[in-house]
């Protein structure tokens, strides 16, 4: 039997400091081995191309969770044209599996939890570059969802004591900063030109931004940049000027995302990639921001820490008698 979740169940079983743990766990996992994760599946809906014409694409991103022992896929897209019909971007649904007789376990939305767990990634990454520090300034471009939960997670590790927020609507950068400022420890500064919010220990682009807004000159030593945008975010000479390069996945960052274009013309490859968080997070390798070196981190995106929360949360779920249940094989 399958157990069924809508997000507003999901809601009431996990919480961002749950997350940002669950997210930690994994990248441990991948730096031991115990994670199985190949590299995303697209299937374009006309994101890219003139057919068909819906503006959108969605991912397979399928793996394997040893310490939830689960297997699991997360089916997830992106449609640009949803917010001016009053619906949401990302629409996903996760899928999960006992993985020692295929039995199908759980069925989830996958939105509220690719929400949470993108906020928890950088988080993550920021404890490993700076492990030291109690806390840190920010900047952040987008003043959408995920902007949200960038901040919501990052709250959870660090005080932040100042935030500067800039976005193209700046009424957006305003809401935000009204509904985000309890929930942070220091200022935040609305910002009115872009490269004002190019300034932090951490600097991250949670955009649509297909132009490379982010220009070469913005990247400021004593940075670690995360654009986390699903398109091009960066010049390609902000990005070679890194001195370090850090990855969740060295495949899949390398044909998507940021680092996507300078693969496919072969000015980064594999060799570039400085660290993963996973070989970070075992003491694999050994890196610490510092404030004369310029560091690009780009967590993608895994199918592996989709599958993680949502064995967590279907744990909790099946302790309560959450959800309904299913019989798909009848």
């Amino acid at each position: 039997m399958a157990r069924l979740l809508c997000q507003s169940q999901i809601s009431k079983m996990i919480t961002m400091h749950d997350v940002v743990e669950i997210i930690d766990k994994t990248y441990k996992g991948m730096g031991e081995g115990t994670v199985i994760n190949p590299t995303k599946g697209t299937l374009d809906l006309g994101e890219s191309s003139p057919y068909p014409p819906y503006h959108a694409d969605i991912n397979s991103m399928p793996a394997y969770v040893g310490w939830v022992d689960t297997a699991g896929i997360k089916w997830a897209g992106g449609w640009m044209d949803n917010p001016k019909q009053g619906l949401p971007y990302v629409s996903a649904i996760i899928v999960l599996v006992n993985p020692r007789n295929g039995i199908f376990t759980g069925v989830l939305d996958g939105t509220l939890i690719t929400n949470m767990r993108t906020g928890a990634q950088t988080a993550v990454a920021l404890k490993y570059l700076y492990p030291e520090q109690k806390s840190l300034t920010v900047g952040l471009f987008g003043a959408g969802v995920q902007g949200r939960t960038q901040i919501a997670a990052i709250s959870e590790v660090f005080d932040i004591d100042e935030l500067k927020i800039y976005d193209v609507a700046p009424e957006s950068a305003k809401l935000f900063a009204e509904e985000m400022g309890s929930k942070i420890s220091g200022k935040i500064t609305i910002c009115t030109q872009p490269q004002e919010a190019a300034q932090g220990h951490a600097v991250i682009t949670v955009t649509h931004a297909k132009d490379g807004f982010f220009k070469k000159t913005w990247f400021e030593p004593g940075t670690v940049l995360f654009p986390m945008g699903s398109y091009k975010e960066c010049e390609d000479e902000t990005l070679l000027t890194a001195d370090y390069i850090v990855v969740d996945h060295v495949a899949q960052c390398l044909h998507r995302g940021a680092l996507k274009d300078l693969a496919e013309a072969g000015k980064v490859s594999q060799e570039d990639i400085t660290a993963t968080l996973g070989e970070l997070s075992v003491g694999a390798k050994k890196l610490t921001a510092s404030s004369s070196s310029r560091v690009l981190c780009v967590p993608i995106g895994t199918g592996a820490m989709d599958v993680a929360v949502a064995s967590v949360v279907l744990q909790r779920a099946e302790k309560e008698g959450i959800g309904d249940t299913f019989n798909f094989a009848i």
